[in-house]
């Protein structure tokens, strides 16, 4: 047996995120067999949010092959964004207005509801509170972005156009048109993971790891989860929350993994006042975003290229470093940037830029959530929600437009 999940080297390179403070999670090795309400396969961002929405009314196991923390989640970057990978306009296109609508919506709202879950529970991670600038580029020029920003006011979303001289009035920035959006953030990823696994553990939720799940057998009770400790799990009901690993045997159509890269400057950099409250991203393909931290370090991250494996390679990573830092000094030539962190890492793409959550076909009580597109964390939100409310036997109302 090789495993229930896809394996793969998911980073390269030396993420900011793995020298941060307080990722301490309390784990066990699976010394015996277990049986639970819930198991949730993998300890990454998307399982921590799972464990915590199920921890307050379930007997909930967390397995990993790895660490906790250790997965994709340290590649992340942590734009808490609302606003998909593909317009509003364009996902009208693919999958009608009304459900584009729905989507942009819930995408809003789970990021109003992960910046209360952190609040209320206290989590450390430098949660805050950012607006978001999307830049004009060659994948979508002006005129779409001025038709985008009056799609989003339609239905109720704070984004505003502004033309090249506003632009470069109010940010000095050249480009021929951009949107301005409010209700974004931007966070440590592997703290909020580490701070949502901790309050789940304090509610009775175990964190077993390395442990390996090589099968899972599902009956009309529930799933047995053979694992490479030699010891069963068994669980009324399984969630795979493996990042971009699929499980094996789940259709994912038109769904990608490629290779995406980041870097993080030394602190206290020169940056202009108005990028401590910004994300800033652009509409082309590759395309360039980038923030600050708390901390005045500036992340900077994408050129984004098809394929699963070339962000292994260490000569590459050096190279899209130089390349970034050139797109970043031509946006912002008076930025100074001193790289203090690159990393690349896998990423999971879409024909949608929606995720794929839902129960998986063929296998009584179990779900798989995979996120694709930019918006990981805020997607892990929604499947948190989606994913317990059909535990407990309810009904989202959003449910379908993340079915495969």
């Amino acid at each position: 047996m090789t495993g229930t999940t896809i394996k793969r080297d998911l980073r390269t390179g030396r993420s900011l995120w793995a020298d941060s403070p307080g990722l301490g999670v309390p784990v066990r090795p699976l010394d015996a067999a277990i049986s639970v309400d819930v198991a949730i396969v993998g300890a990454g961002i998307s399982g921590a949010f799972m464990a915590h929405a199920l921890s307050k009314d379930h007997s909930v196991a967390v397995l990993d092959r790895r660490a906790p923390l250790m997965g994709s989640t340290l590649a992340s970057t942590a734009l808490l964004q609302w606003e998909i990978d593909l317009p509003l306009t364009t996902l009208s296109q693919k999958i009608g207005a009304a459900n584009a609508k729905r989507a942009y919506l819930r995408s809003r709202h789970a990021v109003d509801a992960l910046k209360q879950i952190v609040a209320e529970e206290r989590i450390v991670c430098g949660l805050k509170d950012k607006s978001s600038l999307y830049l004009a580029g060659d994948a979508y020029g002006y005129r779409a972005l001025e038709a985008e920003a009056e799609a989003r006011a339609a239905i109720g979303l704070d984004s505003q156009y502004l033309n090249a001289a506003a632009l470069r009035e109010r940010f000095g920035v050249t480009r021929t048109g951009a949107i301005l959006s409010s209700g974004s953030a931007s966070g440590d990823p592997a703290r909020l993971a580490a701070g949502l696994l901790r309050r789940a553990h304090a509610h009775g939720a175990q964190i077993w790891s390395p442990v390996e799940v090589l099968q899972a057998v599902s009956d009309p009770d529930g799933v047995t989860l053979l694992t490479d400790a030699g010891h069963a799990v068994r669980a009324k009901s399984v969630v795979f929350c493996c990042g971009y690993e699929f499980p094996k045997g789940v259709a994912t159509p038109g769904a990608e993994i490629i290779s995406t890269w980041a870097m993080a400057s030394k602190p206290r950099q020169r940056c202009p006042t108005w990028l401590k409250d910004m994300l800033v991203w652009e509409a082309s393909d590759p395309y360039l975003y980038l923030r600050m931290g708390g901390d005045g370090r500036l992340i900077v991250g994408g050129e984004d290229e098809d394929s699963a494996t070339a962000h292994q390679d260490k000569a590459k990573l050096r190279r899209k470093r130089e390349i970034l830092t050139g797109k970043l000094h031509r946006l912002l030539p008076d930025v100074s940037f001193e790289i203090d962190y690159g990393w690349a890492g896998a990423f999971g793409e879409s024909a949608t830029g929606l995720p794929s959550i839902g129960p998986v076909k063929g296998m009584d009580h179990t779900w798989a959530v995979m996120g694709f597109g930019g918006n990981g964390i805020t997607y892990s939100v929604i499947a948190s929600q989606i994913v317990a409310a059909e535990i407990r036997g309810q009904r989202d109302p959003d449910a379908d437009l993340y079915r495969a």
